[in-house]
C-alpha cells in the first residue's frame, strides 16, 4: 500500500483513469450507476487477467482495496453529509484488504450530534448494492461502537482495524483512543477471548488442517489463524502492523517469513478460489483443486496427478502455519496471562526442568551442545504424565536447532535407544508422536516420515494426509489397551493384553504406509524402509521379520475378510496358511483394525467388525486344528445339516418336510449358510408351502431381519425366495436401492424344484443395521414384493442425482474377469465410480450377456465401488475361454460408461 498519509483517492492506481471517471460523472455522460459499474467491470476484469499472469497477490490485493476505496468516495460524494460523521472500512477491509468477493464491511461513524441523515444513508446503501458490492454496513455513533465492542470480542476486533474511507478521521480517532486496552478489552481477556474463539472455529473444522475439501479461511493453520496472531500480537504491543514487531523478540526472522510466505500461498488460492466459484468461496472443493492446480502450473507426474501435488504443498504450508500459530500463542500466553505470576521450577535433569507444569531447557545451548536431548525431551514427557506441555522458548529452540538431526544423529545408538524407549513408554506415545510432527522432530528422525507429510490421495476413501492417518493407527492400537476398547474392540484389546512386543505392532503402524505416493506396490516398498529402521534400532530377526512381515500383508486381511467368501473353508485355510500361527494373526489383526478405523470414520462398522470376528475366530480355530488338517467339506454339510435339523425338529416341523425341501438344495448351500439361517429359511418354506396346500396363492416369499450373535451380527437380513426368473437380482437390488439401503453381500441359489434363494445383507445409509424397526423392515418386504411382481417384464432402473462429490471424480471403468483351477464359480471384479442405482444396472447387464449370478461382495469406497461376482454361464458352467472372457469385459465397460 501507498505511504497512509496520502489520500485513498488521491493514490495512484494506474489501471484506474480516475481524471477520466470524475469528467465523466461532472457531464453526465451516462447515469451515474452506469459510469460506476463501467469502471468496477472494466477494474475487475483487469485484476482478473493480472492474477491470471502470475502477478504478485499481494498487490492485487491492496490495489483492490484501494480501488474500492475510490469507488466508495465519489459514491460518498454524491450526496451531502455533515462533518460530524465519516464512512470507516473495517475488517479485514480495514486492513487494505479485499479478495474478490469478500465482504466490504462499512461503519458509518457518527459522535451521537449529527443531524439526521437516515434518507442519504438508504440511498447511499441502495447505491452500492445497485453496483453489485458486497457491502456489510452499520450506522453507528462512537458511544454506541464502545457499547456493542465492551459486549462483543468480534465487534471489538472488527474495529481495531478500521480506517477512515471519506469523512472527518478525527472521529476515529476519538474512537481508537476510547478503546485502548486501558479502557476496554484489556490485553489478557482479550487474548483469552480470542483464543477460546481459535479453539471453537477449529473445533467446526474437526480440529484438522488435513479435510479433503479444507476450509482456507476457518480451519487450523487457515487465514484465520494468522489473522488471530496479529490481532493479539498487536492489541498486547501496541502496533498497527506486524512487521513493526520485526527485532522485539516476538518472533524470528524465520518465522516472520514463514508467516509472509503461508499468508501470500493462502492468499493466492484464496484469490483463484473467488474467481473459479464467483462468489466468496472459502471451501476448496474437490472441482476448484483440480482448476487452481492447473493454474499455478501443476503437472500430473508417474506417481502423483498434478492436484496431490497441489495439496500436498498446501497441506504442508497450513500445517507449518498451525505449527508457528501454536508457538507465538503459546509464548503470548507465558508473556500476557502468566506473567507476575510465582511459577515453581523442579529440576528433571542437567539438562531439564519443569516450569510449573511445562517443560523447558535449563539453558539455551542444550540441544547444541547434546543433541539427543532432541528425542530425550519427548521421552521425559511421556514418563511423566504431570508434564503438560513444551514452554514457548523451548518450542522455539527445537524448532531452529532441529537441523542437528542429520544422517549422524540418525545413526547414533544412544538416539535409537532413545527413541526405542519412548515405543515403549506405557503412556503418551501419540500425544509425542503428534509433538515431535508438529516440531519437525519425527520428520526429521524418520526422513521417510517426512516424505508422507501432508501427501493426501485424491479421493473420497483417504481423508487424511498419510502422516495424519499413520499417527492416527498408532493413536488407536494405544486406544485398545485401554478399559473402554473391551466393550468397542474386544478382541483387539484382549489381544493388546497379552501381546509380547507392542513395540513391534507400533513400528508396523508407523512404517505401513510409508512408500505411498513412490508408485509400485507401497507395501512391498515398504519393506525396505521398515527393514532399514529395524537394523537401525537393532531388533532382533525375529521382530524384524514379523515387522517387515505386517508392511507387506497389511491390507490382506481386510481384503480377504471384505472380497472373499469366508464361510468357504477352503479360503480360510489359505489364510491361515499365510498367517502361519497364532502371533502373526493377532498382530495382523491388531493392525488391521487400527488401519480401517484410521482411514475414515465412516469405514468402520457393525458389518465390517463382524466380517473381521468370523475371519480371526475361523482362522484362529484351523491354526488350532493344524494346517495339516484342513476341516472337510463333507464335515461340514453333516455338522450344519445336524445343528438345523435338531432346531427343526424342536419346531415341530415334520422330518419329511424338512428332507423334501433340502433334497432341492446344492451341497453350496449347507456350507456357506449357518444352521440358524438354514433353519429360518426351511421353516417359511415351509409355512408357504403348507399355504399353497390349502389354496391360498404365492409363490415368493420375503423375509427380513436383524443378524443376532454369530454370523454377520452387524447387518439386516433379507432373505428372498421366488421362482427363478432373469430379472430378479435387478428388481431386489432396485427396490434396495429405492429405500436407500445399501447391500454389502448377496448370497444366491438355485434350487432343483426352479426357485432361487437370495439372502442380501444391507445397512442403511449411515452404515448400521436397521435394528428394532418393525415398520421399516415392513416397508422392505412390501417394495420387494411389489418389484418381483413386475419381474417378468422388468425395466426399472434408479435414475437419481449423483452427489456433488461423486460427479468430482473421473474414474476409468474396469472388469477383470478369471477363472481358477478348483474354482466352483469365475470371478468377476468391477471397479467403477459409484453412482446411485449401479448394481441395478450390473444385474441387467448380467441378464442380457446369460451370465447367472451366484454370490457379491459390494465395497464401496469413496467415490468409487470395488465389487465382486461370482458368475457361471446360464448353464452353470465356469466361463473359460480367454477370447470370450475379455470381449465380455470390454463390452461391461462400454455398457456401464455408457449408462453414466
Amino acid at each position: 500500500m501507498q505511504p497512509a498519509n496520502i489520500p485513498y483517492f488521491e493514490r495512484p492506481l494506474f489501471f484506474f483513469d480516475q481524471a477520466r471517471f470524475r469528467r465523466a460523472l461532472e457531464r453526465g455522460e451516462k447515469p451515474a450507476l452506469e459510469i460506476f459499474k463501467d469502471a468496477a467491470g472494466g477494474a475487475e476484469w483487469q485484476m482478473a487477467e493480472r492474477f491470471r499472469e502470475g502477478e504478485d497477490v499481494r498487490t492485487l490485493v491492496h490495489e483492490r482495496a484501494l480501488f474500492i476505496d475510490c469507488l466508495l468516495h465519489y459514491a460518498w460524494h454524491q450526496y451531502d453529509w455533515p462533518d460530524d460523521i465519516s464512512l470507516l472500512a473495517v475488517g479485514g477491509y480495514g486492513r487494505g484488504e479485499l479478495h474478490p468477493h469478500s465482504d466490504i464491511d462499512l461503519l458509518i461513524l457518527t459522535d451521537g450530534t449529527a443531524p439526521d441523515t437516515v434518507d442519504n444513508i438508504e440511498r447511499l446503501v441502495a447505491f452500492l448494492w445497485d453496483l453489485g458490492l458486497d457491502i456489510g454496513h452499520s450506522v453507528r455513533s462512537i458511544d454506541h461502537c464502545l457499547e456493542l465492542a465492551a459486549e462483543d470480542i468480534t465487534v471489538a476486533t472488527n474495529l481495531m482495524e478500521c480506517r477512515t474511507v471519506v469523512g472527518d478521521d478525527r472521529l476515529r480517532a476519538r474512537l481508537n483512543e476510547r478503546m485502548s486496552p486501558e479502557k476496554i478489552w484489556p490485553a489478557d481477556t482479550f487474548f483469552s477471548a480470542k483464543y477460546t474463539e481459535q479453539q471453537q472455529r477449529h473445533s467446526r473444522q474437526q480440529a484438522a488442517e488435513y479435510n479433503l475439501e479444507p476450509n482456507i479461511k476457518n480451519a487450523p493453520g487457515g487465514l484465520r489463524d494468522i489473522q488471530t496472531i496479529s490481532w493479539v500480537a498487536k492489541r498486547y504491543f501496541r502496533v498497527r502492523t506486524l512487521k513493526q514487531l520485526q527485532g522485539k523478540g516476538f518472533f524470528t526472522e524465520e518465522e516472520f517469513a514463514i508467516l509472509q510466505s503461508g499468508e501470500d500461498f493462502l492468499w493466492r488460492v484464496r484469490y483463484g478460489l473467488h474467481l473459479l466459484a464467483g462468489r466468496a468461496e472459502e471451501r476448496l472443493l474437490f472441482d476448484y483443486q483440480r482448476e487452481l492446480a492447473k493454474q499455478f502450473g501443476y503437472l500430473d507426474s508417474d506417481t502423483q496427478l498434478a492436484v496431490e501435488q497441489f495439496m500436498h504443498n498446501y497441506y504442508r504450508i497450513v500445517m507449518a502455519l498451525r505449527e508457528l500459530n501454536d508457538v507465538l500463542l503459546q509464548f503470548l500466553d507465558e508473556a500476557i496471562l502468566q506473567r507476575g505470576e510465582r511459577q515453581s521450577v523442579t529440576p528433571l535433569n542437567e539438562r531439564f526442568q519443569l516450569r510449573d507444569k511445562t517443560i523447558e531447557v535449563t539453558q539455551t545451548k542444550v540441544f547444541l551442545e547434546q543433541p539427543s536431548a532432541l528425542l530425550e525431551i519427548f521421552v521425559l514427557m511421556a514418563e511423566n504424565p504431570n508434564i503438560e506441555g513444551v514452554r514457548a522458548s523451548t518450542i522455539r529452540l527445537i524448532r531452529e536447532q532441529r537441523h542437528l538431526i542429520d544422517d549422524d544423529f540418525r545413526a547414533d545408538p544412544r538416539n535409537a535407544e532413545l527413541f526405542m524407549q519412548l515405543l515403549r513408554s506405557p503412556r503418551g506415545l501419540s500425544t509425542q508422536l503428534s509433538r515431535m510432527t508438529r516440531y519437525g522432530i519425527l520428520g526429521r528422525y524418520l526422513p521417510e516420515f517426512g516424505r508422507v507429510t501432508g501427501q493426501m490421495q485424491h479421493d473420497l476413501f483417504h481423508i487424511y494426509t498419510v502422516d495424519a492417518h499413520t499417527l492416527q493407527v498408532v493413536r488407536n492400537m494405544r486406544s485398545f489397551r485401554s478399559p473402554e476398547a473391551w466393550q468397542v474392540h474386544p478382541i483387539a484389546a484382549e489381544i493388546l493384553s497379552r501381546m509380547r512386543k507392542p513395540e513391534l505392532l507400533y513400528i508396523a503402524g508407523l512404517y505401513h504406509d510409508i512408500a505411498k505416493g513412490r508408485g509400485g506396490d507401497h507395501s512391498r516398498l515398504g519393506i525396505v524402509d521398515a527393514d532399514a529402521f529395524c537394523r537401525r534400532h537393532n531388533l532382533p530377526s525375529r521382530d524384524r521379520r514379523l515387522v517387515c512381515w505386517l508392511v507387506e500383508k497389511h491390507l490382506l486381511m481386510s481384503h480377504v475378510s471384505q472380497k472373499q467368501d469366508i464361510s468357504d473353508p477352503e479360503v480360510v485355510h489359505d489364510f491361515a496358511r499365510t498367517m502361519g500361527d497364532r502371533e502373526h494373526l493377532d498382530y495382523l489383526y491388531a493392525l488391521t483394525v487400527a488401519d480401517i478405523n484410521a482411514t475414515n470414520p465412516d469405514l468402520w462398522n457393525s458389518w465390517r467388525a463382524s466380517l473381521m470376528r468370523q475371519l480371526y475366530q475361523a482362522t484362529r480355530r484351523a491354526l488350532r486344528r493344524g494346517l495339516e488338517n484342513p476341516i472337510d467339506r463333507d464335515e461340514i454339510i453333516e455338522e450344519t445339516r445336524g445343528q438345523a435339523h435338531n432346531m427343526l425338529r424342536a419346531m415341530g416341523l415334520p422330518a419329511a418336510s424338512v428332507d423334501n425341501i433340502w433334497a432341492q438344495m446344492g451341497e453350496d448351500y449347507f456350507v456357506r449358510e449357518s444352521a440358524d439361517n438354514i433353519t429360518w429359511h426351511t421353516a417359511a418354506i415351509h409355512q408357504l408351502h403348507a399355504a399353497n396346500a390349502k389354496g391360498q396363492p404365492g409363490d415368493t416369499l420375503v423375509l427380513t431381519r436383524n443378524s443376532g450373535p454369530g454370523e454377520h451380527d452387524g447387518a439386516t437380513e433379507v432373505f428372498v425366495y421366488t421362482p427363478d426368473r432373469a430379472n430378479v437380482f435387478a428388481a431386489v437390488v432396485t427396490g434396495l436401492d429405492m429405500l436407500n439401503l445399501n447391500i454389502h453381500d448377496a448370497r444366491l441359489y438355485n434350487s432343483a424344484s426352479g426357485y432361487t434363494l437370495d439372502t442380501f445383507y444391507v445397512l442403511d445409509e449411515s452404515g448400521q443395521p436397521l435394528l428394532d424397526e418393525p415398520r421399516r423392515l415392513e416397508q422392505i418386504r412390501d417394495t420387494l414384493q411389489e418389484e418381483l411382481a413386475l419381474v417378468e417384464d422388468y425395466s426399472k432402473v434408479i435414475k437419481r442425482r449423483i452427489p456433488r462429490r461423486l460427479k468430482m471424480f473421473e474414474m476409468e471403468t474396469r472388469a477383470h474377469l478369471t477363472t481358477e483351477p478348483g474354482d466352483l464359480y469365475s470371478t468377476l471384479e468391477i471397479t467403477c465410480a459409484d453412482r446411485p442405482g449401479l448394481l441395478a444396472q450390473i444385474a441387467r447387464i448380467f441378464v442380457d450377456h446369460d451370465l447367472r449370478l451366484h454370490n457379491a461382495k459390494i465395497s464401496t469406497l469413496g467415490e468409487r465401488v470395488e465389487d465382486i461376482f461370482h458368475i457361471t454361464d446360464a448353464d452353470g458352467e465356469l466361463l473359460r475361454d480367454d477370447d470370450t472372457n475379455r470381449e465380455l469385459e470390454q463390452a461391461i465397460c462400454d455398457e456401464l460408461e455408457a449408462i453414466q
